[in-house]
């Protein structure tokens, strides 16, 4: 076998008292051992080229999990925030002030908002005297002293001209029986024009041979629809007053009741159809029924609110129809309202109808913004200011005559202080770093503008839809305290109560005293509407007629109470 022989290390002199690391021996290897040592050789490049890449795959690895890691920890802080934003709402609306006020919101809000004036008897302010009560019938009563003596000597105290006189102010509510008595009578002639026995007529009842008078039943209207009270408790006060009724005979009379209503309540739908504005809104208010084909007992509860009426649909569903048909045959007009989707269908199908969105809405949406995201309070609370800032000019804009120096100067503030929110809206939606959230709010703002800013071009126009918000309360305390209505029927005869009474209520009326009045013209027709129902409505109604209206009643069958005629 033939050798290779290979030289290692370098030449050195022999003198060199150093030694070399590597010898000059020649050192010889064989075929075999040099094949061996090059694949050793290939076998350790491609072991450290499979390690290499191990690394590699390794650090991708870990960049690959590091970046995950980082996403879901990126996604749990997300989730995090909007957890702590819904306990941050859930408290506010549990132990908060139900109010948007600016002494209502959180307390980390309070140093971003103006303090508003407190309610009531400011300090210092000069007080009004005791209102005086004079047209209340007055029960006198005479007080003496027991033994009118001198303590000295015991003589009689003699009698001084003119009393020392005091008012209190006192409530008899009373359950009485109206005793009828009608004369009879006999013809004393003969000649038969009038055989047998006649008597006096009998005066008018609402319900046919029953016994309860017209005044139980404006009580028990009044104390369900006006005041908010459930019926079960209305009974027991009845019974405390000796008056004991059913619930069975409760129902009854109402469900007698309910068609009586029923000319008033297209008449209040014809009034508001002829009139250019109306806000609107809707809640929600349970039917207990079964319905084929619905699901639950949701159904709502709309209100249309314009300049003279209020009136109240109870729909099974909150579908754009019932807004169809509310102002069916209206094709011009302004709609204030909320951005729910049935308003803007309707204006879809109508452009004659404009929508005026709600600002206190928007309002609303940052002040929540705020509320689950602390570190945008202040962002969001500077946005607040300037909706106060639109709302104080458009205010005094609406406080000065139009075409006046003052007016114009007013209306060019306030077109630039809209123009000026616009371009700061723009520009924070093109900032990329715009948290989500309030993205989320500035977007709807864009996207709803138009009708934001209908009321500056029509100065008359609210900027919120509060009197519809307004007008609901009425009809969700009663929700709240009777959970709504039984049958379909009980839920059309709280519509239309909620109705009539908001809109006597609009025009100043006693509600007492209009009811009283309807229902005996209901009473002497027979039980039956008025063929004439001019005289109570209030925009029908002239001056005289509307003073007697909004003044107390006097019942005139009480024989305390001076009688007021109230047919």
């Amino acid at each position: 076998m033939s050798a290779m022989a290979c030289e290692a290390g370098s030449s050195a002199s022999t003198g060199d008292a150093r030694r070399t690391p590597f010898s000059q021996e020649r050192v010889t290897l064989s075929k075999q051992e040099h094949i061996e040592l090059l694949m050793q050789a290939r076998s350790w490049k491609s072991l450290h080229g499979r390690a290499v890449q191990r690394v590699q795959w390794t650090q991708a690895q870990l960049r690959v999990q590091r970046q995950q890691a980082e996403q879901r920890e990126a996604a749990l802080r997300s989730q995090l925030e909007v957890a702590q934003g819904k306990i941050r709402d859930l408290q506010q609306r549990l132990f908060g002030r139900k109010t948007e006020h600016g002494r209502a919101v959180d307390s980390r809000l309070r140093e971003h908002t103006s303090s508003p004036q407190p309610r009531g008897q400011q300090r210092g302010a000069r007080g009004h005297a005791r209102t005086r009560l004079p047209h209340l019938p007055a029960r006198e009563e005479i007080v003496e002293l027991e033994s009118p003596q001198c303590p000295g000597c015991g003589l009689p105290l003699s009698v001084f001209p003119g009393t020392d006189d005091s008012e209190v102010l006192e409530i008899d509510v009373k359950a009485y029986r109206r005793v009828i008595r009608r004369q009879r009578y006999r013809c004393g002639c003969r000649c038969g024009a009038v055989p047998g026995i006649v008597t006096a007529p009998a005066p008018p009842r609402l319900i046919e041979r029953g016994k309860f008078g017209i005044s139980v039943w404006v009580t028990v209207l009044l104390d369900k629809f006006a005041y908010g009270r459930p019926s079960h408790r209305l009974l027991h006060e009845l019974a405390d007053h000796g008056v004991p009724m059913s619930a069975g005979t409760l129902a009854g009379a109402l469900q007698a009741l309910a068609p009586l209503f029923a000319p008033l309540e297209q008449a209040l739908r014809d009034k508001l159809r002829s009139e250019p504005h109306w806000h609107a809104d809707e809640t929600r208010w349970a039917v207990f029924v079964e319905l084929e084909g619905k699901l639950g007992h949701r159904w709502y509860l709309w209100v249309f609110h314009s300049r003279s009426v209020v009136h109240y649909v109870l729909d099974a569903s909150r579908s754009a129809r019932v807004v169809e048909a509310e102002l069916a045959g209206v094709e011009h007009g302004h709609l204030s309202c909320d951005r729910y989707r049935a308003y803007q269908k309707l204006a879809r199908l109508r452009p004659g109808i404009v929508l005026s969105f709600c600002w206190a809405h928007q309002r609303r949406d940052l002040l929540l913004l705020a509320n689950d995201y602390p570190e945008l309070q202040a962002w969001a609370m500077q946005w607040v200011q300037q909706i106060g800032q639109l709302y104080r000019l458009h205010a005094l804009r609406a406080e000065v005559p139009p075409h006046s120096t003052q007016y114009v100067a007013l209306d060019a503030q306030l077109r630039q202080a809209v123009q000026c929110m616009a371009e700061q809206r723009d520009a924070a939606l093109a900032d990329a770093l715009m948290h989500s959230a309030a993205r989320k709010v500035l977007k709807s703002m864009k996207a709803h503008w138009g009708g934001l800013t209908v009321f500056v071009e029509q100065p008359w126009l609210p900027m919120d839809n509060n009197a519809a918000e307004r007008a609901l309360r009425p009809a969700v305390v009663g929700r709240k305290n009777f959970y709504g209505s039984g049958s379909q029927w009980s839920g059309q005869l709280a519509a239309t109560m909620y109705s009539v009474l908001m809109t006597a209520q609009l025009w100043g009326l006693n509600a007492r005293t209009w009811l009283s009045a309807y229902l005996h013209a209901c009473a002497e027709h027979g039980n039956r509407a008025p063929p004439d129902i001019s005289e109570f409505l209030p925009w029908a109604m002239d001056a005289q007629r509307l003073a007697a209206m909004r003044a107390c009643p006097r019942d005139p069958h009480r024989p305390d109470c001076e009688g007021l005629d109230t047919s």
